[in-house]
């Protein structure tokens, strides 16, 4: 596809010199070249007082002109909301249709950050269009997002306090990120706001080696640094490294931060170290800091996560590039299964695989009593019903042909490789054929030079999860929220939780017959389908997630 010029129409009206030319040729102009001493004193007073009403009124109209320009260019780009409606005109929409284009320059029109270029947006969602039947409509089907739409309106105060703060050259904030791409995505938006609230200069944050993984990346191998800065140039300073000037022979790391930490208490514990040093170091913020921020910190929160943490170019370019191998097909769908080997360990759940299986999963987690999550007094299938179980492939596909989902659904199967290989796979396949991976849409190597950077690949189904037009998350995690916030915000794209405690019991259920079992699950699943959903609704909800109402507004 040719790369369009970045181009903007001009706000200024052109005029030919000769225009003037002629004008200064009319009366009454033509009274000041044509004065002579020897005429009519009373004429030439009089032409001259004429000359300089019109002249009065030509400056007079012209301001005017001028200003009605400058109130029409603001009125057609306004600085606080940016809406992301269906419509063709909508800024997000535009931006969609370019994201992969864009990705390929390695800036998305960077001259100035704004919500309708800096956020990082997937494809645009399909129309329901073509041969579909009335239940395959209504999956297919987009959530009414009831006119809301980003806006990031920090307050007077909030503003003030930036420029102090942007310039900050004394006070150092450092802060190690641990775990996965998406719990490490959720420590970065939490440092940001640290810096932001302690006053202090932030490093871009260290990335701890994932021994899990094997996965060594550095925070440029990963996001975009130059667009972090960037974006978030009126809130925080961030420099890539710490200067010499504040390294010291031995450096104190906290570590023990108690969980849903205020701000008051991060300025009473650290403020006064930070002015007597100039260096904190923090590890291990996982969700240390409070979900009940005051707005403008709730809003600083969404303007990272959705706006300042892009993937970096390589990895931008090659998720577009399989999402538009998806999308170019029509609509599909993204499930997370979350059927990795620790997740069974972590979960105390049987696999659903056999015995094999299962006693291979239950001597590691024997061996590894501190790796189960949840209830410890509870049975395999108690914990199952409970909800606390991912769903296998054989009960994914029950739950999509329950909601309706056609046969023919193309769907692209995110997350790692799952434990028992393709046995653990078959039943879905087996209902659904058109199933897609990332490692089954590449070309010619592509994926090669990622294959043991699980961040990378993480990565890689976040976009194309994103662009989804239908997204399913079987298992909670880090990864599932932040989609289920970023879906929120640029549009309200469908986003389907599955309600285990309500609706594994009807799975067992053999006198339910096949048409009871759809209308049961989807009715159990009309009101959890995207919707804007205010975060205010639950106690600690994280705004990542809900971005409605702190980081969205009705139109």
């Amino acid at each position: 596809m040719a790369r369009t010029r970045n181009s903007k129409s001009s706000s200024f009206i052109s005029l030919n010199p000769s225009f003037f030319i002629h004008l200064f040729s009319l009366p009454p102009f033509n009274s000041l070249h044509n004065y002579s001493p020897r005429k009519n004193s009373r004429i030439t007073q009089t032409s001259s007082f004429l000359s300089f009403c019109f002249i009065s009124f030509l400056i007079t109209l012209t301001f005017f002109a001028i200003l009605l320009i400058i109130f029409t260019t603001f009125f057609q780009n306004p600085l606080s909301c940016t809406g992301t409606s269906s419509s063709s005109s909508s800024p997000l929409f535009l931006a969609s249709v370019f994201a992969a284009a864009s990705s390929r320059s390695g800036s998305v029109q960077d001259a100035q950050i704004t919500l309708s270029t800096g956020a990082m947006v997937p494809l645009p969602a399909h129309g329901v269009v073509g041969n579909f039947s009335e239940e395959e409509e209504e999956f297919w089907k987009q959530p009414d997002n009831q006119g809301y739409m980003p806006c990031l309106d920090f307050s007077l105060k909030y503003r003030k306090a930036s420029a102090k703060i942007s310039k900050e050259k004394r006070k150092f904030l450092v802060v190690v990120a641990s775990g996965g791409l998406n719990q490490q995505r959720n420590q970065i938006v939490d440092a940001v706001v640290i810096a932001r609230i302690l006053e202090a200069t932030l490093v871009v944050p260290v990335l701890q080696v994932n021994h899990i993984w094997g996965d060594d990346s550095e925070f440029s191998d990963i996001f975009d640094v130059e667009h972090f800065k960037k974006t978030l140039i009126a809130d925080v300073r961030i420099v890539a490294s710490l200067p010499s000037t504040h390294f010291v022979s031995k450096q104190t790391i906290n570590r023990d931060l108690p969980f849903h930490v205020s701000p008051l208490w991060l300025r009473a514990r650290f403020l006064k170290q930070l002015n007597q040093e100039g260096l904190l170091i923090l590890k291990g913020l996982d969700s240390k800091l409070s979900k009940n921020l005051p707005p403008d910190l709730q809003k600083l929160k969404c303007k990272v996560a959705f706006h300042a943490l892009r993937f970096a170019t390589p990895i931008r370019e090659l998720g577009y590039q399989i999402a538009r191998r998806m999308w170019i097909e029509g609509p599909y769908v993204a499930i997370h299964l979350r059927l990795e080997k620790d997740v069974w360990i972590r979960t105390g759940c049987l696999t659903g695989l056999g015995r094999q299986y299962d006693s291979i999963i239950s001597r590691e987690r024997d061996s590894h009593p501190e790796y189960l999550t949840g209830k410890l007094n509870m049975t395999n299938a108690q914990r199952r019903l409970a909800g606390m179980c991912p769903l296998n492939a054989s009960e994914m596909a029950r739950f999509l042909k329950g909601l309706g989902a056609p046969i023919s659904a193309r769907i692209y199967v995110a997350g790692g490789e799952p434990f028992g290989g393709t046995q653990a796979m078959q039943p879905l396949k087996n209902e659904f054929p058109n199933l897609l991976t990332k490692h089954t849409l590449v070309r010619n190597g592509e994926l090669t030079p990622y294959l043991e950077k699980s961040s990378t690949l993480a990565a890689i189904d976040y976009i194309v999860s994103l662009s989804s037009d239908v997204f399913i998350n079987s298992h909670g995690g880090n990864m599932g929220r932040a989609l289920e916030g970023h879906r929120a915000y640029v549009g309200h794209r469908k986003y389907i939780k599955p309600n285990k405690r309500m609706m594994l019991p009807f799975f067992e259920d053999s006198s339910v017959s096949e048409q009871e079992f759809k209308r049961i699950m989807k009715k159990l699943h009309r009101k959890s389908q995207g919707q804007p959903e205010s975060r205010a609704k639950k106690i600690d909800r994280d705004v990542i997630a809900y971005p409605v109402p702190e980081c969205m507004c009705k139109q």
